[in-house]
């Protein structure tokens, strides 16, 4: 049995890779594995078992805190030995990198100019993806995407025999059970949504990238009739006030609830009629994946990695790239209004039953299990 350490700097109970860490380091302690765990700042519940070290550094700027959690850590495993480090943001030292985030490199040269790569934040940003991904490097990487792999080889000569590509990992209790029925019944009462309303749903944390300006805009769209009987919940972990603004500026306040993270999504699945995830970026998309099992048509951005899996299950619609808000516009009206809800719906549920997309806590196991601390 192993002594393995993971290393992440901000835990919180509601964000999409904090749930994969959670749920793969309880695969591995559920095999006989000892987990510590590394992090700035721990909110919510420690699973049993789980020594969870709160490493106590501070700097002004996050780049800076995080070369010295960087060193920290180091000190810290020279002293307190771990067979294999796996981290779930890039950093120095990894045998394990989980690759939630895309290719900041890419980002980089793509979107900013010349004057922001010469800036401190840029440096020490590339610097430690280099340190996962760089050709002399060692570090094997679990891929839950084929979208940012190319960019990664391309900026960075690494192996392809690094990656690893798991499945996507989606909760068994988001499946749609066999009294959906009155679960939607009794979460549409507790909404006061009337059988001829609309319920849209947004999850995700991180507000601005999953495009919730957008939903906003293409809500306010609907025809006036139609936007009356619209209502839009959002859940997730960030700052609601700029986004509540808009609503109140576009006169669609009324219809708009922002929630916080919360552990109950599944009601909220089965009590809605779309799903909406109009991303401006995303590397998954687990939430697409939810929906669909759950028997939730979905409107999303095809720039979402798993995006391909609505068009081949057929389970909802695209915003085809390059993005356009009257597109999205068009597609909200035309899904609220279709008569291919049950299709989706029927297709979903097939697709809850044959498709791989449950097992990547376990297939990420393997592969940690696999390793034995490579020098890096």
């Amino acid at each position: 049995m192993m002594q393995l350490a993971f290393c992440l700097y901000k835990y919180f109970p509601f964000g999409g890779l904090q749930r994969d860490f959670v749920r793969i380091a309880k695969v591995c302690q559920a095999r006989g594995h000892s987990i510590r765990v590394y992090t700035l700042s721990w909110q919510g519940e420690i699973p049993e078992g789980f020594e969870v070290v709160v490493v106590p550094v501070r700097a002004l700027t996050n780049h800076k805190r995080y070369q010295k959690f960087t060193r920290w850590v180091q000190d810290h495993l020279n002293d307190n030995s771990a067979d294999v480090v796996v981290g779930f943001n890039k950093m120095p030292g990894l045998d394990v990198y989980y690759a939630a985030d895309p290719c900041y490199e890419h980002k980089a040269q793509e979107l900013r100019g010349g004057i922001y790569r010469r800036s401190g934040r840029y440096k020490h940003f590339y610097n430690y993806e280099k340190a996962v991904f760089g050709a002399n490097k060692n570090t094997e990487v679990l891929m839950i995407s084929e979208v940012q792999k190319p960019l990664f080889i391309k900026h960075y000569r690494t192996a392809d025999e690094r990656f690893h590509l798991l499945p996507p990992g989606i909760s068994l209790d988001r499946k749609r059970p066999k009294n959906a029925q009155q679960i939607r019944q009794d979460f549409r009462q507790e909404f006061n949504l009337a059988d001829d309303e609309y319920l849209v749903l947004m999850v995700g944390s991180g507000f601005k990238t999953k495009g919730v300006d957008r939903t906003l805009k293409a809500l306010k769209a609907l025809p006036l009739e139609l936007r009356q009987k619209t209502k839009v919940i959002i859940i997730g972990q960030d700052n609601p006030k700029p986004f509540l603004k808009m609503a109140a500026n576009l006169g669609i306040a009324q219809q708009v609830n922002i929630l916080t993270g919360r552990d109950d999504i599944p009601r909220f699945l089965l009590g809605a009629d779309l799903l909406i995830h109009p991303a401006y970026s995303e590397n998954t998309g687990t939430v697409l994946l939810e929906a669909a099992v759950a028997g939730l048509p979905v409107l999303a951005s095809d720039v979402c990695g798993y995006a391909h899996y609505l068009e081949e299950a057929n389970v909802g619609k695209l915003v085809v790239s390059p993005f356009e808000q009257e597109s999205l516009n068009e597609l909200l009206e035309t899904m609220l209004l279709s008569s291919d809800k049950s299709l989706w719906q029927d297709n979903g549920v097939v697709f809850s039953e044959q498709a791989d997309i449950y097992s990547l806590p376990e297939r990420a196991a393997d592969i940690i299990e696999n390793i034995r601390g490579k020098a890096n």
